[in-house]
């Protein structure tokens, strides 16, 4: 079973020497790091608002662009209403640029604990897994995908996948989040700040649903790196009107790294 593109054709472009082309754009105007990330947190809107800052942590990958063989991608459910975490039984996740293998032994692996459990209908139109895949396969050689769709879980039972997930440097933990929604440009700006302070506080009990739409993977890595003493930093801060907004009604994207 496949899990077929559901936004290739709006949020980014369908067709594939198009899409890398553009991809291409994004990675060539970020710096990179000679200290790539053990786990980001990515924003997930169309391209050509928030494709600048998710490039700002993809082009880190790159001196570990053979050596990741393992990506787990953890973003919230837009369409589904859920308890816990869902994982799909499809064989591979496709877009333009080609299919990824799922890792089912990962997905197996998972299946030890409760609130984890398949959900296709949570994968079938979600984007905020799928935007980030042309990223990975432009930045990576070969991996296989963890995904998973968030729903109503909380820190404690997003940290034990993630836990059972880490891995060692073949492992790349990614989360998808956006920030704030729909204010003026100054207050986009005010509160997405204080949101990324609270990320690198590692604050995720303070953090709400109206500051990071991702805040329940958010929150788990969050958890996640306190108890392991990691830290983590913003490496970009901007919104829809740096973008291709206007500045009356934006939308927040931050890029964060754990090295």
């Amino acid at each position: 079973m496949n899990r077929a593109p559901a936004v290739a054709g709006s949020f980014y472009p369908a067709d594939a020497g198009t899409l890398s082309h553009m991809l291409n754009g994004f990675l060539d105007r970020t710096a990179g790091d000679e200290h790539a990330p053990k786990a980001i947190i990515v924003p997930h809107a169309g391209y050509i608002y928030s494709g600048p800052i998710a490039a700002s942590a993809y082009a880190r990958l790159k001196p570990v662009r053979d050596s990741v063989s393992r990506v787990v991608l953890i973003g919230p459910s837009h369409r589904v209403a859920f308890q816990g975490l869902a994982v799909s039984a499809a064989d591979t996740f496709s877009t333009p640029l080609g299919d990824i293998a799922i890792d089912q032994s990962a997905i197996q692996q998972l299946q030890q604990l409760p609130f984890v459990g398949y959900l296709e209908e949570a994968h079938a139109l979600e984007h905020s897994l799928e935007v980030h895949l042309p990223f990975l396969q432009q930045t990576l050689s070969h991996f296989k995908l963890v995904p998973i769709v968030a729903g109503d879980a909380s820190p404690h039972q997003v940290s034990q996948v993630l836990e059972i997930l880490w891995g060692g440097p073949e492992t790349l933990i990614v989360i998808s989040s956006d920030l704030s929604h729909y204010h003026d440009y100054a207050t986009s700006q005010t509160l997405d700040k204080h949101t990324s302070e609270l990320i690198e506080a590692l604050d995720y009990q303070a953090l709400s649903s109206d500051a990071a739409c991702g805040r329940v993977p958010v929150s788990g890595l969050l958890k996640l790196l306190r108890e392991k003493s990691l830290a983590i930093k913003t490496i970009d801060l901007r919104n829809s009107g740096d973008t291709a907004g206007d500045k009356y009604r934006v939308v927040g994207y931050g890029a964060y790294v754990v090295d």
